[in-house]
């Protein structure tokens, strides 16, 4: 532990690939992300659509976890996971959130605070339905954050369905589904030299977007 200790205190990164002014980015956020968006999938960046989803519970109590970004615009990000897992209750208690997509190779990251409120059926079950058998199977096998006695107790439980729904269309599970994110604020993150980093706000006021640069 102390070597390891020692050594992550050493660790230094000087950012260097970029700059951001507030002269420069969309005086709307939905297309300021969506255009650094590009960017990353036009460089490669591994997991390009992972993002860190930040829950707090009626006992305030932080939990975050990564979460895939399956559809955005118009300032909403959509998400999709079990209704009976910890996220979904906390965001049930809670339906304020913040999502970060960080993406070290650009020397970036975006921070977006907003609320989630479970999307509409439809547009549910039309991701459902895209999905590969295999991950249809899993939704209705896995009762997500519940306790599990082994790896062999899911392993059954996978089986179990496979069989059940063997030559049959999979229907959603009922407690599956989506969430819709709706922003409210941006914080749009260059990585500069020393530790001066650009950081762009957005912060939402009625209607309108007010744009800001903060101190690193």
């Amino acid at each position: 532990m102390d070597e390891l200790n020692k050594y992550i205190s050493k660790l230094r990164e000087d950012f260097t690939k970029g700059k951001l002014n507030k002269e420069d980015v969309h005086q709307n956020p939905a297309i300021q992300f969506e255009t650094w968006l590009n960017q990353a999938v036009e460089a490669k960046i591994p997991e390009v659509q992972a993002m860190t989803l930040s829950t707090v519970s009626k006992n305030n109590s932080p939990s975050s976890r990564i979460v895939y970004l399956r559809e955005f615009g118009e300032n909403q990000f959509y998400f999709y996971g079990n209704y009976s897992s910890r996220k979904a209750l906390q965001l049930k208690e809670n339906s304020n959130a913040c999502l970060n997509f960080f993406w070290p190779q650009l020397e970036r990251q975006i921070r977006i605070e907003g609320h989630v409120k479970i999307c509409d059926d439809a547009i549910s079950d039309a991701y459902f339905n895209a999905r590969p058998i295999e991950s249809k199977i899993g939704a209705w096998a896995s009762q997500q954050s519940e306790e599990l006695d082994s790896r062999e107790e899911l392993d059954k439980c996978v089986e179990k369905f496979k069989n059940k729904f063997e030559g049959q269309e999979i229907k959603r599970p009922p407690y599956w589904g989506g969430w819709v994110f709706t922003a409210n604020y941006y914080e749009f993150w260059q990585g500069r030299k020393s530790r001066l980093h650009d950081r762009i706000c957005y912060n939402l006021k009625n209607t309108d977007w007010s744009i800001n640069r903060i101190a690193p």
